[in-house]
C-alpha cells in the first residue's frame, strides 16, 4: 500500500495564502463527440469538515453542492445499489453481490474547475490522501489536465505467410482502401465523426505479420467495438496478404489515448511540523528519482498513484484491470519499468508530472448496466471520456503528491493506521441511516 499519512480529508490545510505559479492555463480536450451525462451546477469542491459529519449529512452536502435529483439523491443513500436480478444478467453463475465502500475525495481544482470526485475503495486513507493532495495543490491553481482523442488500436496477428516483408508491404500500400473499408463496417461510428483511421503492418522476426487498426471510439472505452472491427477486417487482411488470420484482439496498452496532468507547488506549502518545504521538496525530488533507478520502487511508486486511478474506475464503472495492464506496460515502454508520475524541483517550486494511457468511456453497456456509475459520472459532471480521463490523471497526480509528502515526513504508516484503526475498533457498525431519508420514495 501507498497511501499519505493525511488523516482526513481536509484537515490539514496549507498555512500561506494562495499563490498561483506563473504557467499557462489548460482546458481538458473534450472533442466533439461528447455527451454531457446531465447537468451540473456551479459549485465548490472546497467543502471544509465534510469528513466531520454523519454518512447521511454527506449525502445530503453532496445532494446540494451538484443538484443531485431526487431520484440520484435516493441512489445515493441505498444501501442496495444493485440488484441480484440485474448482476445476473451482467456475469455468469451470480450468487450474491458483493459491496464497496463509496467515498467523494473533495477539494479538486483541475483547469480552473471545481470537481467531487467518487471513489470506491476498500483501502482506508486513499480518499483522505488524494482530498488532502487537492488541498494542498488548489492555493496554486489547482492542477492542470488533458487527454488525447480516444484512439484505441486492434492487432491482426497474420500468419503461414511465405514472405512477411513483401505482405507487410502490401498491406501499407492497401491502408487507405483498408481505412476505407473498416469505415464503411461501422457507419454509426463513422457517422459521429468516429471510427478507423489508420493500418500499419510490421513483420515480425518469427516470419509472421502484425497488423494495428487504429479507431476512433469517441466516448467509449472502445474494446467491444475494436474487436468488433477487427475479426470484421480480418478477412479483407488475409486477401491482402495471403496468410491466415490468428488473433483478432484489442490492444490494452492504449498509447494513442494518452492522458496528462501537472501542478507547480511553492516549497513553503508543503511545510510540516518537523520539515521546512524546502527540506520535503528536495526529499520528494530525490523519491522519484529512486523511481527511475529501481524498478522496485517504481512499482510501488506507480501503485500508489493507481490507488486513486483505479477507484475512480471503480467508481464509474470503467474496466479497471485494463487500465491496471495499460498503465504498467507504459511504465516498461522506454525498456525499463519507470514511473508514472515524475517531480522536480528548482527556484523554490516542486513540478510534478504524470502521464499515463486511460482507456475510458462515458457510454456505453458498462455504464447503463451500473446505476452508481451513472450516477457517479453525473455527480462529477463531465462532459465525455477525454474528461473523465483528464480527471483520473490529475487524481493519479494528486495521490502522488500526497504518498510522496508523507514519504518525505513521518512515513505513510503514521496516518494509514491511524485510520485503518477505525475500522478495528468498530468492527460491527451501527446501521448509518436508521431512518428513511426524506428524499427516498
Amino acid at each position: 500500500m501507498e497511501n499519505a499519512a493525511a488523516t482526513a480529508a481536509d484537515r490539514a490545510s496549507p498555512r500561506h495564502p494562495p499563490h498561483r505559479a506563473d504557467r499557462p492555463a489548460a482546458t481538458a480536450a473534450t472533442g466533439p463527440h461528447d455527451a454531457s451525462p446531465g447537468k451540473r451546477r456551479v459549485m465548490s469542491s472546497r467543502l471544509p469538515g465534510f469528513y466531520r459529519l454523519p454518512v447521511h449529512q454527506r449525502q445530503d452536502v453532496l445532494a446540494e453542492a451538484v443538484g443531485l435529483s431526487p431520484a440520484d439523491h435516493a441512489a445515493l443513500a441505498s444501501e442496495t445499489p444493485l440488484d441480484l436480478a440485474q448482476a445476473d444478467l451482467m456475469i455468469e453463475n451470480a450468487v450474491g453481490i458483493f459491496a464497496l465502500p463509496y467515498g467523494v475525495a473533495v477539494n479538486f481544482l483541475v483547469n480552473g474547475r471545481d470537481y467531487l470526485v467518487p471513489m470506491v475503495t476498500e483501502e482506508p486513507s486513499i480518499v483522505a490522501a488524494a482530498s488532502f493532495a487537492a488541498r494542498l495543490v488548489r492555493d496554486c491553481g489547482g492542477i492542470e489536465a488533458e487527454a488525447e482523442p480516444s484512439l484505441m488500436t486492434g492487432q491482426i496477428h497474420v500468419i503461414d505467410l511465405a514472405d512477411a516483408e513483401a505482405a507487410a508491404v502490401r498491406v501499407r500500400q492497401a491502408a487507405p482502401r483498408l481505412v476505407e473499408t473498416a469505415r464503411a463496417l461501422q457507419p454509426r461510428m463513422t457517422a459521429r465523426g468516429c471510427g478507423a483511421r489508420e493500418v500499419t503492418a510490421t513483420a515480425l522476426p518469427d516470419g509472421t505479420l502484425l497488423v494495428h487498426l487504429v479507431a476512433d471510439v469517441g466516448d467509449a472505452m472502445g474494446a467491444n467495438a475494436v474487436n468488433t472491427l477487427v475479426e470484421a477486417m480480418a478477412p479483407h487482411i488475409v486477401n491482402v496478404t495471403g496468410g491466415t488470420a490468428n488473433i483478432r484482439i484489442v490492444s490494452n496498452l492504449a498509447d494513442r489515448r494518452l492522458a496528462r496532468a501537472r501542478t507547480t507547488i511553492p516549497q513553503e506549502l508543503l511545510r510540516t511540523r518537523e520539515r521546512t518545504g524546502d527540506d520535503v521538496a528536495r526529499r520528494i525530488a530525490r523519491a522519484c528519482d529512486l523511481a527511475t533507478h529501481s524498478p522496485h520502487r517504481a512499482a510501488t511508486h506507480n501503485k500508489g498513484i493507481m490507488n486513486g486511478v483505479d477507484s475512480v474506475a471503480l467508481a464509474t464503472g470503467q474496466d479497471w484491470r485494463a487500465i491496471e495492464a495499460g498503465a504498467h506496460a507504459y511504465a516498461a515502454h522506454a525498456g525499463t519499468y519507470l514511473p508514472l508520475a515524475t517531480w522536480r524541483y528548482g527556484d523554490g517550486y516542486l513540478h510534478g508530472r504524470i502521464e499515463l494511457p486511460l482507456a475510458v468511456g462515458t457510454v456505453g453497456a458498462r455504464i447503463s448496466n451500473s446505476p452508481r456509475a451513472g450516477l457517479s459520472l453525473r455527480l462529477l459532471g463531465v462532459a465525455g471520456a477525454r474528461e473523465l480521463a483528464a480527471v483520473m490523471a490529475a487524481v493519479g497526480l494528486a495521490q502522488n503528491l500526497a504518498a510522496l509528502r508523507a514519504l518525505a515526513d513521518e512515513g505513510i504508516q503514521h496516518g494509514h493506521m491511524a485510520l485503518h484503526l477505525r475500522t478495528e475498533n468498530h468492527p460491527s457498525p451501527a446501521p448509518s441511516r436508521p431512518e428513511p431519508h426524506p428524499a427516498a420514495p
